[in-house]
C-alpha cells in the first residue's frame, strides 16, 4: 500500500481568547484503503484533526500531504477543488438539505462538477440503489428514518468517486442496531479499496477498524493495530 495521508509536526492553535493549543505537533501515517478510526475525549483535538484532514480548517506549522501533494496555504478555491476531486464527508447530523428530496440531495456533488441534471440524477439514483433506497428517491428527508439519511449521506459521499470517506461521529444520532448497519455499509465501501477514517467515541465502532488512533490532549497517545481484526462486510451486499 502507498501512502495517502502523511501529517509532520501539525500545530493548530485558537485564538479565541485565551489561546488554545489544540494539537500539538501531530505524526500520522494512514495508508490507500486503510479503515481507520480516531478516538478521544470531548477537547482532545479528534474534530479540529478531521476538519484538517478533511481540508475544512487550516494549521499553524507543520505539513499535510495528501496524494502527495502538499496541503498548506490554499485558497478557498484551491482547497474547495481538492475536496471535491479527493474527498467524500459523511456527518452525524446528516447535513441532508431539506427542501430536496434524497436523489436531489445525492446528486447535489454532482452539481458542482457540472454534470448535466438528467446524468446526475440518474447516476444518483444508480447509488441510492446501492444503499437499498431506491425506493426512497423522491422522498424528502423527513419522510426517512435516521439510518435511511444517513444511508442518503453516504450515497452522497460516494457519488463523487472520491479516495477518502471523512466521517465524523458517523452513527451518533442513531440507535445500536441501524448504527451497525451503518458500519457494515462502511466497511463495504472500505472493502472497494476506499480509504475511510471514522470519528467515533464508540468503542464498538472503533474495534471494527483497522487501526485505532487515541488522541488525548492534543498529542497522539497511541495508534493501536487492529488488522488482525476480521473486517470482511457483511448485511449489505449490493454496494459495488
Amino acid at each position: 500500500m502507498s501512502t495517502i495521508i502523511k501529517l509532520k509536526n501539525i500545530n493548530k492553535t485558537y485564538y479565541n481568547g485565551a489561546p488554545l493549543h489544540v494539537l500539538k505537533g501531530i505524526d500520522l501515517e494512514i495508508e490507500r484503503g486503510e479503515l481507520v478510526s480516531i478516538m478521544g475525549a470531548s477537547g482532545s483535538g479528534k474534530s479540529t484533526l478531521l476538519n484538517i484532514l478533511g481540508i475544512l480548517d487550516g494549521y499553524d506549522t507543520g505539513d499535510y500531504y495528501l496524494n502527495n501533494e502538499l496541503i498548506k496555504n490554499l485558497s478557498e478555491t484551491q482547497a474547495a477543488r481538492f475536496r471535491n476531486k479527493l474527498i467524500g464527508f459523511i456527518f452525524q447530523s446528516f447535513n441532508l438539505i431539506p427542501f430536496k428530496n434524497a436523489m436531489e440531495n445525492v446528486a447535489l456533488p454532482l452539481y458542482y462538477q457540472k454534470v448535466s441534471r438528467k446524468a446526475r440524477n440518474k447516476m444518483a439514483v444508480e447509488y441510492l440503489d446501492r444503499l437499498g433506497l431506491k425506493a426512497w428517491a423522491h422522498h424528502m428527508p423527513n419522510e426517512l428514518s435516521g439510518g435511511q439519511k444517513q444511508r442518503v449521506a453516504i450515497a452522497r459521499a460516494l457519488i463523487s468517486k472520491p479516495q477518502i470517506i471523512l466521517a465524523d461521529e458517523p452513527t451518533g444520532a442513531l440507535d445500536s442496531i441501524t448504527s451497525a448497519e451503518v458500519i457494515d455499509v462502511l466497511k463495504k465501501v472500505n472493502a472497494t479499496g476506499m480509504t475511510v477514517i471514522i470519528v467515533t467515541h464508540e468503542s464498538g465502532v472503533a474495534n471494527q477498524t483497522n487501526k485505532i488512533i487515541r488522541l488525548k490532549d492534543g498529542f497522539i497517545e497511541r495508534i493501536e493495530d487492529n488488522s488482525g481484526h476480521d473486517t470482511s462486510s457483511f448485511g449489505i451486499q449490493n454496494i459495488k
